[in-house]
């Protein structure tokens, strides 16, 4: 039985059916609100059709997910890539899931031109923190002690 990680294969339009259920999913898992998965595969769909959005699955069927936005920026030649999602059932984790999966992310944007990845993490959670600090990411910059911080507020109503 093999027992490595499974190999990350790009997600598309057709993925979304997969993807959907497991944002849904990973959202429920942490008490954060999600607007179901009706509107996620609509949302989806929409997004996957556009270059600058990433999907990546691992697993058949899928296990875990890595989604990405890119973005234009005034201080890098080219666009600045998010992590937007990071996801992999409970069951499946501690197995290297996450961390191959950031590994094909990375290869992902930088194959796109991207010089930076950011990720936003909820301080409170110290497991995905020190999962992003394990390989290499920090939340201060260059030479500098203070945290970074992210600051966010929502501009109308939602759907």
């Amino acid at each position: 039985m093999d027992l490595s990680p499974p190999a990350p294969r790009p997600g598309a339009t057709a993925d979304v059916s997969v993807l959907a259920p497991l944002l849904d999913d990973f959202n429920s898992e942490f008490g954060a609100p999600t607007p179901g998965v009706a509107v996620l595969t609509t949302r989806l769909t929409a997004l996957l059709a556009r270059p600058e959005v990433i999907a990546l699955l691992a697993g058949e069927p899928a296990v875990g997910l890595a989604l990405l936005t890119l973005r234009p920026n005034v201080w890098y030649e080219g666009p600045v890539a998010l992590l937007d999602e990071l996801y992999v059932v409970p069951r499946e984790r501690n197995r290297g899931i996450g961390s191959t999966l950031l590994a094909a992310a990375e290869r992902a944007v930088r194959e796109r031109g991207c010089e930076l990845l950011e990720i936003n993490v909820d301080g409170q959670d110290l497991e995905a923190r020190r999962f992003y600090e394990r390989h290499g990411y920090s939340h201060t910059e260059p030479g500098q002690t203070e945290p970074m911080l992210y600051y966010a507020r929502e501009l109308g109503e939602r759907t």
